[in-house]
């Protein structure tokens, strides 16, 4: 019934990630449960250290994060761990987004069309970072993209449909650590940029695809820690299958993840068994 008022039950897991986002598809290397008391970033730091000891550099070239952890200790210990880092630049560190506003309030040195997009590029090598007592490098980025939109007209009592293209500007700020050389800042947005892969191709397969919110998941203590990391191997699994075996073998359009997942689900299923 309409205003009937109800309790309902919602799961967050506090989980911290270390997943590969240069690769064709998202790939796991670690989790971490948030300890009780213990920050997002310092259970993401323990985690790095964790993996770094255990699988060594080599899957580990640069640090992408988002502008949480664009904080001194968490970029002292990164440094520490001899990796370099690029971080979205937003209003948790005002004095340096400020300074960096600042110097890039001239024209962009650096503008092109890529077919679709219109980009402008600045490329600030010093920024001072007040809080770090240091400079780091940032780049700012800004697109205008071309999107298509329905619009809604009333003409007296109907309503038309109009379709329009609209332009839509967006606007970021990436502080790195990465000493460039001759390579282009360009690669500063698009490593900025790829960390959207963890939440539009990782976090929301599990949540949506292997079904990491069902209640029937959520125990305590070691079952739910065993759990979600069986449901994140199995993803790491299926995701290799999907992409090496059926998109790649594919001579017409190839079937979906979700697809592909419910063409082998009654083979692996067994009756009387929980599968879901």
């Amino acid at each position: 019934m309409d205003g009937e008022t109800r309790e309902c039950v919602q799961y967050y897991h506090r989980i911290s990630a270390v997943t590969l986002v240069s690769t064709p598809y998202p790939v796991f290397l670690g989790i971490r449960f948030q300890q009780v008391g213990e920050t997002e970033v310092a259970c993401s730091l323990e985690l790095l250290k964790q993996l770094v000891g255990q699988l060594g550099r080599r899957f580990i070239n640069v640090l992408v994060a988002d502008a949480l952890y664009l904080q001194t200790p968490f970029v002292r210990a990164v440094e520490s761990l001899d990796m370099e880092w690029v971080a979205a630049l937003k209003n948790n560190q005002p004095a340096l987004l400020a300074e960096a506003e600042y110097l890039s309030s001239r024209p962009a040195p650096v503008q092109w069309f890529d077919g679709k997009d219109d980009l402008s590029l600045w490329h600030l090598p010093a920024v001072e970072w007040p809080a770090a007592g240091r400079v780091v490098r940032v780049v700012k980025a800004v697109r205008a993209q071309k999107i298509k939109r329905v619009r809604i007209e009333k003409n007296g009592t109907h309503r038309e449909e109009k379709k329009e293209v609209v332009s839509v500007r967006s606007v970021n700020f990436y502080a790195a650590g990465v000493d460039l050389g001759s390579i282009p800042p360009e690669l500063i947005r698009r490593l900025g940029r790829s960390r959207w892969t963890i939440d539009a191709a990782a976090f929301q397969t599990l949540t949506t695809d292997c079904h990491i919110k069902r209640p029937s998941v959520h125990s305590k203590d070691v079952a739910l820690v065993v759990l979600t990391m069986i449901r994140v191997l199995a993803h790491n699994l299926m995701m290799v299958f999907f992409h090496r075996q059926i998109r790649s073998h594919c001579r017409n359009a190839p079937p979906t993840f979700c697809e592909t997942a419910a063409s082998l689900a009654p083979a692996l299923s067994t009756d009387g068994v929980d599968t879901s």
